[in-house]
């Protein structure tokens, strides 16, 4: 199954009546709240679903910026969303560059809770808003609608796609690859603008996940993600697990590695949690260390 699909075809199974259940996860680290720009214009027959409260836990003593959520609200935000088990889910954010993230947190945690069948609208609503009929049809509709979806039937089953706790990361980060989601320069621990402390996990290899999208804000090719995984280190056997600042972007990165055909786990407490541990040790610098 593929974990991804485009404008064109979404617009295609909308048109046609063939339409899944579409959730809106919009959301900005640090930025304004997604509903209002969820209420200006959404894909008609989205749903919104808050990143905070309904894709993650509140921040605890020793815990990442965005732990995973109770199972039984995650669950029932889920099915309050139209969702169940046996119809294809469509997941979008705001797109654009930088975008993606949100859209993949909840496509990451619908996959581990047990949903067969998700994917997530490539670009996002950016790329929605884009999109022009060949024809000359002009832009795709959007809806200021708020729908009232039937009650789903999910039920939340963890244990769809492999997960990381901190000591299995620092471990893999050196007998496997670990990847490090972030941009380049909180990495190497020049800034560190959100966490109390600078640098990376200790073997771990930078990967900021904005290198995975185009100008347009659209993931690469399969072939050339399947080659800047393999430049990193993700040979055939490799052993492979993605962290971030709080779990969100590196879900994006867990995404990208599955469109280039690689498993890989997600260190959901990512750097928030591991330096919320002050005896956990600390790289700086380029190099994995």
């Amino acid at each position: 199954m593929t974990a991804i699909i485009s404008v064109p075809e979404l617009a295609s199974d909308l048109a046609e009546g063939a339409a899944p259940v579409l959730l809106d996860v919009r959301w900005q680290l640090g930025g304004p709240p997604g509903l209002p720009a969820y209420q200006a214009g959404h894909l008609p027959g989205a749903v919104y679903v808050d990143l905070e409260t309904e894709l993650a836990a509140p921040a605890g003593n020793g815990t990442g910026r965005h732990p995973l959520p109770p199972l039984d609200v995650f669950g029932a935000a889920m099915r309050a969303a139209g969702v169940s088990a046996d119809k294809s889910v469509v997941v979008y954010d705001g797109g654009g560059m930088g975008g993606g993230w949100a859209a993949a947190r909840c496509w990451w945690l619908l996959r581990w809770a047990g949903h067969p069948d998700v994917r997530v609208l490539d670009g996002g609503l950016a790329a929605w808003s884009a999109y022009r009929e060949s024809e000359g049809g002009g832009a795709l509709p959007l809806s200021t609608e708020t729908p009232e979806p039937p009650e789903g039937d999910f039920r939340p089953t963890p244990g769809g796609m492999p997960m990381l706790e901190a000591d299995d990361a620092g471990s893999l980060a050196r007998h496997g690859l670990l990847l490090d989601a972030r941009a380049a320069e909180r990495y190497r621990g020049e800034v560190e603008p959100i966490d109390p402390v600078g640098g990376h996990i200790p073997g771990a290899v930078s990967a900021p996940t904005t290198e995975n999208v185009t100008d347009a804000g659209t993931l690469r090719s399969r072939q050339a993600l399947a080659e800047r995984f393999e430049a990193l280190g993700a040979g055939p056997g490799t052993e492979v697990g993605v962290y971030c600042g709080s779990g969100v972007s590196a879900a994006h990165e867990v995404l990208a590695l599955a469109v280039a055909g690689i498993d890989a786990a997600l260190y959901v407490g990512s750097w928030s949690e591991w330096t919320a541990d002050g005896a956990r040790p600390v790289a700086t610098g380029p190099e994995r260390g």
